[in-house]
């Protein structure tokens, strides 16, 4: 593996090594040129890896940006023109969308680069790369938002009335975009569009200490730290929750959140499992050029697989949603089907019906409990 750790990982890794790979240790920093990574002396080929990648990864990219943006889009304008935004977990399910949206928004750059070398300069490298971290981390950061107030609208009712509100949602949101761009930063510094023999690459050069750092970081934060959350707080949810009978909708409100961090692990936790080893394939005795190779193949399969991520968050709402799938056919009457068949009453009357029905005021423990 080349120690020029692109975002995504595969992608710049296939691009560096479209012949040949190797591998040279000075001090304390570790320098990858593209011609041969030696393995006892010998040459470790990758074209094939490489071939597979640039035929798989372009349509797969276009799909999930296509199914995501979609899916993504529809809970922004859901939650902005049915819900109004009026409660903390509306702020963060609206950040946690817009993270999907700023990680989507790179993929067709990435779908290009798969077959091609970079064009777009050094400048767009970073903004990309940037995009690409900032998207990921807010993701893992909202999710870990929307547990917490699950928690606390459960566990802590009566303090929840009082701390779940929508400036400190507003607030809160704001504070977590700053902590995701400050763990994004060292992937964009060390991030440029580089000339590599005659084609140009886009990926990090991380001097041998920093890419440590950047593997540790991404696995603490996107494994560890979503996972003990996860723990703690469903184990005082799930206490709670056995000590109270006729809670169906809390139920429902905790099975939302509880499919949503689930998904994410499902998705990304092989992904940071993979990039770990591919860090320290030495301590892992996977420093030949066999295990480089499968490593090469298992990047390729885990990081689309986290990428898909961003398009099941929707599908989450809709089938686990009750709250969601009513707001959607409203949304859909209003705004769609009625622009597409504008003489047909049925479609005014109806969605008044809707519309009165369902934004009748709740109150704050009713949307605690219904969630989307």
């Amino acid at each position: 593996m080349s120690d020029k750790e692109a975002f995504p990982h595969f992608v710049h890794t296939m691009q560096a090594t479209s012949h040949f790979l190797t591998r040279n240790i000075k001090g304390d920093h570790e320098e990858a040129t593209t011609s041969y990574d030696y393995d006892y002396g010998e040459p470790c080929h990758k074209a094939d890896v490489r071939q597979i990648a640039a035929q798989l990864l372009p349509p797969l990219y276009s799909l999930v940006f296509i199914f995501g943006f979609v899916g993504n889009m529809l809970v922004v304008l859901i939650l902005i023109n049915c819900k109004k935004l009026k409660s903390m977990t509306d702020i963060y399910l609206l950040n946690l969308a817009v993270s999907d949206l700023l990680f989507l928004f790179t993929l067709p750059w990435w779908a290009h680069y798969a077959t091609h070398e970079w064009v777009f300069g050094n400048a767009m490298c970073k903004l990309f790369t940037g995009l690409y971290h900032i998207g990921y981390f807010g993701g893992i950061f909202f999710i870990i938002l929307l547990t917490l107030d699950r928690y606390l609208a459960i566990v802590h009712a009566v303090f929840a009335l009082k701390a779940r509100t929508v400036t400190f949602g507003v607030v809160t949101s704001g504070l977590t975009w700053g902590v995701a761009l400050s763990a994004s930063l060292p992937g964009i510094i060390f991030t440029s569009s580089q000339k590599e023999d005659s084609s140009y690459s886009c990926g990090p050069s991380f001097p041998l200490r920093w890419k440590t750092f950047q593997t540790v970081m991404r696995n603490v934060l996107g494994l560890v730290l979503p996972l003990l959350v996860m723990v703690v707080c469903y184990s005082g949810i799930l206490k709670t929750l056995l000590r109270c009978r006729n809670e169906k909708k809390k139920h429902k409100a905790v099975r939302l959140i509880f499919a949503i961090m689930i998904v994410y692990f499902l998705f990304w936790a092989p992904y940071n499992i993979v990039l770990l080893l591919s860090t320290f394939p030495e301590f892992f005795n996977l420093s030949n050029c066999e295990s480089s190779r499968q490593l090469d193949q298992a990047m390729q399969v885990t990081e689309t697989l986290g990428m898909t991520h961003c398009c099941i968050n929707p599908v989450i709402y809709a089938f686990v949603g009750e709250k969601f799938r009513r707001y959607l056919s409203v949304f859909f009457r209003k705004h769609v089907a009625k622009r597409l068949c504008r003489h047909c009453p049925v479609f005014y009357r109806e969605t008044a019906d809707r519309a009165s029905s369902t934004y009748t005021p709740s109150t704050g423990e009713q949307d605690v409990s219904a969630g989307l």
